[in-house]
């Protein structure tokens, strides 16, 4: 099941919905928790797709995968490399990513994000996804040059637009066996199997359920395949997960 967040062109209204081949069937209520089906099905060409939820936290993994099977380490890192994005870097498909104007060019990252749908705290890796509501594209835009000499990442990750999400939430997924691409102005550019994630979508969620008690609404970026490039003022990158769709982006100079 696909649900997507979106606004009416006609009046500006936001809504809910659950993706069908009529258009997309308005829902009423939480999807976290107590929603309702109504019969009211909307056109998708009559509305504006929107960032498919509004995140409560949104936390990235880094250099979280290899690219091919013989290069997983045999030894995992003590702590993996997280950070936190802000939620005002969050927008949805089809919206542009602006490039700080004292940059001249990004870094696209096509990801799988995990939509965290009940409270975790202290879960073993084997229920993880008991945990899950869904999952969605991400493009974790980065800006190298603004990571500290030290090592710090917060504000190259952290740009408003730097975190579009979308187009859609699915529930229905088997995250170990998907393949995440991108593509350039058309030109592929990533394109790996989850199978190659160092850090497992389950241990890294396990991980932080112990750090940090994960709630209803969390998204989690569970890192970039090899290939990822710069990005200019004209270009367009699709990060694309077939299950879930085309999270298309424009970027545009600030």
């Amino acid at each position: 099941m696909k649900f997507a967040r979106f606004k009416k062109q006609t009046n500006g209204t936001i809504l809910q919905g659950i993706v069908t081949d009529n258009g997309l069937q308005q829902i009423e209520g939480d999807i976290f928790s107590d929603w309702m089906h109504t019969e009211i099905i909307h056109r998708f060409e009559q509305v504006e797709l929107l960032e498919p939820l509004t995140p409560r936290h949104v936390i990235g993994i880094g250099a979280n995968y290899v690219g091919k099977t013989d290069e997983l380490p045999i030894e995992l890192p003590a702590i993996p490399v997280f950070f936190y994005k802000p939620i005002s870097s969050v927008i949805g498909s089809g919206k542009p990513i602006v490039i700080p104007g004292e940059a001249e060019e990004v870094k696209f990252e096509s990801e799988l994000a995990a939509v965290i749908g009940k409270r975790a705290r202290n879960i073993p890796e084997k229920d993880v996804t008991d945990y899950i509501f869904g999952y969605t594209v991400a493009n974790d835009v980065t800006a190298p040059q603004f990571f500290h000499e030290a090592g710090h990442w917060t504000i190259g990750k952290s740009f408003d637009t730097f975190t579009p999400l979308g187009p859609y939430i699915e529930t229905k997924l088997d995250p170990d066996k998907i393949r995440v691409e991108a593509y350039l102005n058309g030109d592929k550019k990533q394109d790996s199997e989850t199978s190659l994630m160092i850090f497992s979508l389950r241990r890294m969620i396990a991980y932080l359920s112990t750090v940090m008690t994960l709630e209803p609404g969390d998204v989690i970026l569970t890192g970039s395949p090899l290939g990822a490039e710069m990005m200019k003022d004209g270009d367009e990158i699709v990060c694309k997960i077939a299950e879930i769709g085309e999270l298309r982006n424009p970027v545009e100079q600030g």
